[in-house]
């Protein structure tokens, strides 16, 4: 099972960039999106029928035009979950999940920590799914937790590790994705690349991307059952649809 997870900043922007291309070429099984910035009914979905995904789930905020998560798979699965039933989180639409025989597949939308209202709110979402995926995984333990989580790890997952003041790579964000990773999962790019420097956003401003001064900030997080069932885990630094890559995971089974 081959699954891309994608930040794509605007799905309508990126369809104008050439993503449905991409998307054929890419291949994946299922593929999560963030950020998509739309409501189901503003896109023509035959456009990805085309490329092979007929089953779409789309999980929109409240706020047209903000925030958004979506799941495209080529093959049906056997439930979809639509937010997590937790009021703070599902008005901004930041979480959808889809279930399969072999494993359940999460897109998620970490928000950002831009400002201190902002902040407050990202860290109440990080207790608060902590939370949720110690519950879910009572029932569901194979699951992977794809998406943009707005935090650098450790150092070596962005270009400068003296940013200590910064959202992404405050201590207090770092420790927290510690612990996610130790409540049970796995990271699974770091897990077959240890010692790569890669990253998966960049800023607009000052050439960043071009000078490959990244950030990580996208993971494929797979839980502990699932350790041996991964295969690869890899960054599409060369896809250029938004300010974020794809990452992309293939599993065994």
């Amino acid at each position: 099972m081959k699954i891309i997870s994608y930040n794509v900043n605007g799905i309508r922007a990126a369809l104008k960039k050439g993503f449905i291309d991409w998307l054929k070429a890419a291949n994946p099984d299922v593929i999560c999106i963030q950020e998509t910035k739309a409501q189901k009914e503003q896109l023509d979905a035959t456009e990805f029928e085309k490329a092979g995904y007929p089953y779409q789930y789309w999980f929109s905020a409240q706020k047209k035009g903000y925030s958004g998560v979506a799941i495209f798979c080529k093959t049906e699965p056997n439930h979809v979950e639509y937010g997590t039933g937790i009021e703070t989180m599902d008005f901004e639409g930041r979480n959808l999940r889809v279930d399969f025989d072999e494993c359940s597949v999460m897109s998620m939308y970490l928000p950002s920590g831009t400002n201190l209202d902002r902040l407050d709110f990202k860290l109440n979402y990080m207790d608060e799914i902590q939370a949720y995926m110690n519950e879910l995984r009572k029932t569901i333990p194979n699951i992977i937790v794809c998406g943009d989580y707005n935090i650098c790890h450790e150092e070596i997952d962005i270009h400068n590790p003296k940013m200590k003041g910064v959202s992404g790579f405050l201590p207090e964000e770092r420790k927290w994705i510690g612990e996610f990773i130790q409540s049970g999962f796995i990271d699974s790019f770091r897990f077959k690349n240890p010692e790569k420097q890669e990253f998966s956003w960049w800023s607009y401003r000052a050439n960043a991307r071009a000078n490959n001064k990244g950030w990580r900030l996208d993971y494929a997080m797979v839980s502990e059952p699932l350790k041996n069932n991964i295969d690869r885990a890899y960054i599409l630094t060369q896809a250029k649809h938004s300010d974020h890559c794809p990452i992309a995971l293939e599993l065994e089974f």
